[in-house]
């Protein structure tokens, strides 16, 4: 099963290439990745047979008990023949439905395989969180294939309501998942189905959530409102996803989970009230449509409403039924909507009204539509009629629900004698259009479904084997598929329905009125429009009230959350019961006194600034407790992210006022001193009840010996972050190239990438041949040049970049690490740039950024990747211990790569700052002709 499911991705990888190469014709090979499924799926015929599985467990997620688990049992099997042949059919069909340079072939081709792959998925899955990963799946590339005609408003709003609407069911569901997965102590649901499940409110909760989501899938009410829009996309799509498959997904999760949940409370209540309600309302609605694809989609939703009444009733005949009923509405269906496709594509139109002997047009296609809406309305001797027989026949004890599975069946005979008459008949006054020929590969898949229909119904014993053991899965059988069952109840009703439904369709014209005025006053689209208008509407509401564009608001509503929830949850904790000796080291209150003035002093300035330093000095004391806790490691590196941070400042500074605004008031200004108060004093005692409510071992004591043992290194603090936790520590490196990015992003008015700044030569420079200690420094204005600076930084650069080197290299047993080293070589650059300029900062870093940045992701993911091809973990470590020529030993730890990367994003990321907020907007201030870069500064110091 897992190889399907590799053999579906391979095949959407390489569908866009095909594409290219074949056109639309590239639907044919791609076609053989479906049809493996169907026949792998015919080949296990045999083990399924007798009630029988098919299983595989592959190890994915073993920390969350998360296993590849897939089984196909009899459910699974029918519904693999359905995605594998129907899919494979679609495909064919096509491949000469679209035109040669179609828009989006690619892309359609590719998405198509990879859905099929994913309905796979779905119906393999025995882990719940695994099926819930194929239905999202499924959702996803459903989107994309309903908005495949990119460029029609229609098409994409179809998409975006399929979306929302299936997104917001599974949601649901995978909280019932979790729900029912912890009720029941598995995932796993061939282990859930053999244990009694305790009652009670948590598993009908469990079974609402459920549901939820199988309904919206399903298009059953409430959420039918999606089906009947989304036939904006090609009819291939609705052929497969919305008559053989993705609606299918729905039906296929009631009918797994009905043997075990079906005798909790709400659940037949449920699905049969909204399965009969479904199924007379849009059986009603597809007699009013005159668009023969908009007649087959209602259509489909009643009849999607009369599988989910079936399926999950919960008896074993009523099971029979619905399998058998599940397999003859996806020939049908799917057949009757590739013969609409053709229609449309031959005679451009699919308006009953405008349509006119068609029949004598072709009279395969004829023959095949007669077939598959027989099939639909129960006509005898097709395998619709042996299902609608069993189902008459597993509700005779239920006489409410069995009327309104008459009143629907009746129906569905009308429309589907409305379909023929409307695609097929002559019309007085309307003039035959000349279609065009039909292609033998778009008539082919749906006279296979038409056949295969024709030919199910005398096999009905055959099927009846096949589809039994999962219909004793609920307990004993009474009845079996026939084609003949004598003269029964069922078949009284079968009569009734064929001649009502004849009724109905010959009195159309008197009905008419009635068609037009027996309607719901709100349509479900109209109700859908009316539910995302409102929430708009109130979106618009709260982002008004709330969005005032004040950064101290949004600061300040945030503090005082934390203030009221968890502060107010901290009193019950009483963390000051607790002895606690006040200080370790008599130094520590000391740097604690000084960093409280500092912040007290920072409240009150008034000159940015001063603010930025003072703040500088909170931060520099915090470095100051490390070194007295026996921190050097943190020390070192708040020390250096403090200087950086300084650094930065000062370059955002000269595009803001010397100082702060006026605002705000006396009044408020004490009431932000105390939010700040109060906003501490939580801080901190949070801080004393999370350290105080430890109950288990603490899992760091072990790292001293992890570190050593498999990471080869003594510093403990580098080692977690190259080795223990290498994954924590890849994914904030990936921040970090996120945020360097979106930094560059909002400064930079043209791509960063582009030309780098030459350094102009000063006239006195090349007159007089006199040496200079930096270029850039000429190129400065002679206010902003210091002779004294320049000569420093000449003499200590490559000392600094050397100690970055060092402390690099030396991380792993010693403090340090490619953090560390990294910070230190930025700021070996900044202060290159502040001595020199923009050209210095060119000349010291001749390459860009943005390639740092990349080779330091690259080397860090490829350490991770290499760890994993050597037959490793991801990112697990190994010792090298060589001997060189005139260096002696060298332990080498391939961790230390990993640290390099590290080292380059660093770096990478404090030079497209530089660049950025530095050289930039040096740029910018140049072509403004200001300091502030054309900022508008009044007397009193506001912009």
């Amino acid at each position: 099963m897992l190889v399907l499911l590799i053999l579906h991705l391979v095949a959407a990888i390489v569908a866009p290439l095909l594409v290219r190469r074949w056109g639309p014709r590239a639907c044919y090979p791609l076609a053989l990745a479906p049809a493996a499924a169907f026949g792998w799926a015919l080949a296990r015929t045999p083990a399924v047979g007798h009630g029988g599985a098919v299983v595989e467990t592959y190890p994915w997620i073993g920390q969350l008990g998360l296993d590849i688990a897939l089984r196909l049992t009899t459910l699974s099997w029918l519904m693999t023949l359905l995605i594998g042949g129907v899919g494979a059919l679609v495909l064919v069909y096509s491949a000469r439905y679209f035109d040669a340079g179609s828009p989006g072939m690619a892309q359609f081709a590719a998405v198509l395989v990879a859905f099929a792959g994913a309905m796979l998925a779905l119906v393999f899955a025995d882990n719940l969180l695994l099926l819930y990963v194929g239905w999202e799946l499924t959702t996803i590339f459903s989107y994309l294939l309903i908005g495949h005609s990119t460029e029609r408003r229609p098409s994409r709003w179809a998409a975006a309501q399929a979306l929302t609407v299936t997104t917001l069911g599974g949601l649901a569901m995978l909280v019932g998942f979790i729900l029912l997965g912890e009720h029941a102590g598995s995932y796993r649901w061939s282990e859930i189905a053999t244990h009694p499940l305790p009652a009670g409110g948590y598993l009908v909760t469990a079974v609402l959530l459920i549901l939820a989501g199988a309904l919206s899938k399903s298009a059953v009410l409430p959420f039918s409102s999606w089906l009947p829009v989304a036939m904006a996309a090609p009819t291939p799509v609705s052929a497969y996803l919305h008559a053989a498959a993705m609606v299918k997904a729905g039906v296929y999760l009631v009918g797994l989970l009905a043997p075990v949940l079906a005798t909790v409370g709400p659940w037949r209540p449920v699905v049969q009230v909204a399965g009969v309600a479904t199924m007379l309302v849009a059986g009603w609605a597809a007699l009013r449509q005159h668009d023969l694809k908009l007649l087959l989609a209602y259509g489909t939703v009643s009849q999607l409403g009369l599988l989910v009444a079936v399926t999950g009733a919960g008896t074993p005949d009523a099971a029979l039924a619905g399998t058998a009923m599940l397999l003859a509405h996806a020939l049908f269906k799917a057949a009757l909507f590739l013969v609409v496709g053709v229609i449309d594509h031959g005679a451009g139109t699919r308006d009953l009204r405008e349509l006119s002997g068609l029949r004598r047009w072709s009279r395969p296609l004829f023959g095949v539509a007669v077939l598959a809406a027989a099939s639909m309305a129960g006509v005898p001797p097709l395998v619709g009629f042996v299902a609608k027989e069993a189902v008459f026949a597993a509700f005779t004890g239920d006489p409410v629900l069995l009327a309104g599975l008459v009143a629907g069946t009746v129906l569905t005979v009308a429309y589907s004698a409305r379909f023929l008459w409307g695609a097929f008949a002559d019309r007085p006054g309307v003039e035959p259009a000349p279609p065009a020929p039909i292609a033998a590969s778009m008539l082919l898949p749906p006279a296979v479904l038409a056949v295969v229909g024709l030919l199910a119904g005398p096999a009905a014993g055959v099927l009846d084997g096949l589809l039994s053991p999962y219909a004793e899965l609920l307990g004993g059988l009474h009845g079996h598929l026939t084609l003949w069952p004598g003269p029964t109840a069922a078949l009284g009703l079968s009569v009734l329905a064929l001649v009502g439904g004849g009724l109905l369709f010959a009195l159309r014209g008197p009905l008419a009125p009635a068609l037009a005025r027996l309607r719901s006053p709100v349509g479900g689209n109209q109700g859908y429009e009316w539910v995302v208008g409102r929430f708009d509407r109130f979106a618009i509401a709260v982002t008004g009230a709330t969005q005032r564009g004040s950064l101290p608001q949004y600061l300040g509503i945030i503090l005082v959350t934390l203030v009221l929830l968890p502060g107010g949850a901290m009193l019950a904790a009483a963390p000051w019961r607790a002895r606690l000796p006040l200080w370790d080291n008599p130094l520590q209150p000391v740097v604690v006194v000084v960093v409280s003035v500092a912040a007290l002093l920072a409240v009150g300035a008034r000159r940015r600034l001063t603010a930025m330093l003072l703040v500088g000095v909170t931060g520099y004391g915090t470095a100051m407790l490390f070194i007295l806790h026996g921190a050097p490691d943190l020390a070192l590196t708040q020390f250096l992210v403090e200087t950086a941070t300084i650094a930065v400042y000062v370059l955002v500074l000269r595009r803001l006022p010397e100082r702060f605004s006026a605002r705000p008031l006396r009044r408020s200004r004490w009431t932000r001193r105390a939010i700040g108060v109060a906003t501490g004093v939580v801080a901190g005692g949070l801080a004393l009840v999370a350290s105080g409510a430890r109950r288990a071992p603490d899992i760091s004591t072990v790292f001293p010996a992890l570190a050593v043992g498999e990471g080869y290194g003594r510093n403990v603090v580098n080692v977690t972050l190259v080795d223990i936790r290498a994954w924590d520590t890849m994914g904030e490196v990936s921040v970090l190239v996120v945020a360097a990015t979106g930094v560059a992003s909002l400064i930079f008015e043209r791509g960063r990438t582009g030309p780098r700044p030459r350094r102009p030569e000063s006239a006195a420079v090349l007159g007089t041949h006199r040496p200079v200690w930096l270029r850039g420094g000429p190129t400065l204005y002679e206010e902003r040049r210091s002779i004294v600076l320049e000569v420093v930084i000449r003499l200590i650069f490559h000392t600094v970049v050397l100690f970055s080197l060092f402390l690099l290299f030396s991380g792993h047993n010693a403090p340090g690490g490619g953090f560390s080293g990294g910070l230190v070589a930025g700021l070996a650059l900044v202060v290159r740039y502040l001595a020199g300029g923009r050209y210095e900062l060119t000349d010291a870093a001749p390459v860009g950024a943005g390639l740092i940045l990349g080779a330091g992701l690259a080397l860090a993911v490829g350490t991770g990747a290499v760890a994993l091809l050597a037959g490793g973990s991801v990112l697990e470590s190994a010792k090298l211990d060589v001997s060189l020529p005139l260096v002696g030993d060298v332990h080498l730890v391939t961790s230390l790569f990993f640290d390099i990367g590290v080292y380059l994003i660093v770096i990478g990321l404090l030079l497209d700052i530089l660049r950025s907020l530095g050289a930039e907007v040096d740029r910018q201030i140049e072509a403004t002709g200001t300091e502030t870069g054309g900022l508008s500064i009044d007397k009193g110091g506001r912009p």
